[in-house]
């Protein structure tokens, strides 16, 4: 099989090659090619090192990380919307539900931002890369399931043409493309992203069923429950109202974007992009330590009136929200990340200050992981700049002594 899919390749190359009748279409002709096949050409001049591991398969190994993740999110999904209408479903009939709702939003984030990828790739002429296959994936994970198909299509086109192509491409980008999507969603279309009204779940066109005990329920996400308690209340106990625990916070068992809820899975994938060498431990537990050394301080200095976020606990915020899904997802893009291992650590840990600061500081924001990485994502560079002058400078002195 692979032999004869070898030779229909080497047939139709010369055809898509330089003066080729279909050289413009090279890249989808590439493109296909490297996802049926290993590359073919190999490294001759010097310098090259050899190395199995290439770019295709490091994004085959990050879509391996998220499978727990799109599971989870499936089924997370469509037990939410069983819940919404009085319905207690089995595992089965709440991940296929979820799924079919999920699913939709995936094939239009890969159809939407892989016809603006293959434009780039012919005006340009050249390779498709196999980065869009993550950034294709990560982005609908960061969505309310009940998002309106041509937003995602929207807002992936806008995370390709302007969070990576006007750079340069792949490698040149300063901003995760995933993230400066979602953000490009965010802020045009608000009240379709954050709020209880992405959990009408009921009264979804996606989830509706003629069949429902409630005609539509609506619910706010933990973090919105703690950040909307009274001043000086403690917002564990808002957040148990709402019918949640510390368990149900940790196994993703609540309203939130589809992807990001369990703390669990994400775990699952941290360990195994750790494992094969694929994403930064240092970016990770900076990040960690960030958050819940800034969160401890605000904790230390609360009052009797101060705003709930204040008073939530240095644990409760890392399992909340979208911390543990950009820690170990979005802040370890080996391009929009520092480089030197120092830089990642210091990096990772102000990506966990910012968060706590703006879900503290801006209680009408309760989430702050995607401004915390975007912001940091800029200042990325100059970070590895410093290290890098500081090493270069004591290099000097020691030299000098010598």
């Amino acid at each position: 099989m692979r032999d004869s899919i070898e030779r229909l390749f080497d047939s139709l190359r010369p055809n898509f090659e330089k003066d080729g009748k279909l050289e413009y279409f090279y890249p989808a002709f590439e493109g296909m090619e490297t996802a049926l096949l290993t590359v073919g050409h190999r490294t001759q001049a010097d310098a090259h090192v050899r190395d199995p591991l290439d770019m295709k398969r490091m994004m085959i190994f990050v879509l391996y990380a998220l499978i727990p993740c799109i599971l989870m999110g499936w089924y997370n999904a469509g037990n939410q919307a069983y819940l919404s209408e009085g319905v207690q479903a089995a595992p089965l009939d709440a991940l296929i539900r979820g799924g079919w709702a999920m699913l939709p939003t995936i094939l239009m984030s890969y159809t939407a931002g892989g016809i603006a990828e293959l434009i780039f790739c012919f005006v340009r002429k050249h390779e498709i890369n196999e980065g869009f296959l993550v950034t294709a994936m990560l982005f609908p994970l960061t969505l309310p399931p009940t998002i309106p198909l041509w937003m995602t299509g929207a807002g992936i086109i806008f995370g390709v043409v302007i969070g990576k192509e006007v750079f340069g491409g792949v490698g040149m980008n300063i901003l995760n493309p995933a993230l400066t999507a979602r953000a490009f969603v965010f802020f045009t279309y608000p009240a379709y992203i954050s709020g209880a009204k992405v959990w009408d779940a009921g009264g979804s066109d996606i989830f509706a069923t003629p069949d429902a005990l409630v005609d539509g329920y609506t619910g706010a996400t933990p973090l919105l429950a703690a950040a909307s308690a009274p001043a000086g209340s403690d917002p564990v106990a808002a957040i148990t109202a709402a019918g949640w625990s510390f368990k149900d916070l940790v196994l993703g068992l609540h309203p939130g974007s589809m992807g990001e809820t369990s703390t669990v899975v994400i775990a699952i994938g941290a360990a195994f992009l750790i494992f094969v060498g694929i994403a930064s431990w240092r970016t990770m537990v900076g990040g960690v330590v960030g958050l819940l050394a800034t969160t401890f301080l605000f904790n230390m200095i609360a009052g009797p009136e101060s705003n709930p976020m204040m008073l939530l606990p240095p644990h409760y915020h890392l399992v909340m929200g979208s911390f543990a899904f950009g820690i170990v997802f979005m802040a370890t893009d080996p391009v929009s990340s520092s480089a030197t291992p120092v830089g990642k650590i210091i990096y990772g840990f102000f990506i966990g200050v910012l968060c706590a600061l703006i879900r503290v500081v801006n209680p009408a924001y309760p989430e702050g992981m995607m401004l915390a990485i975007l912001f940091m994502n800029v200042f990325a560079p100059l970070i590895d700049y410093v290290i890098v002058k500081r090493s270069t400078a004591r290099r000097a002195k020691r030299l000098a002594a010598v």
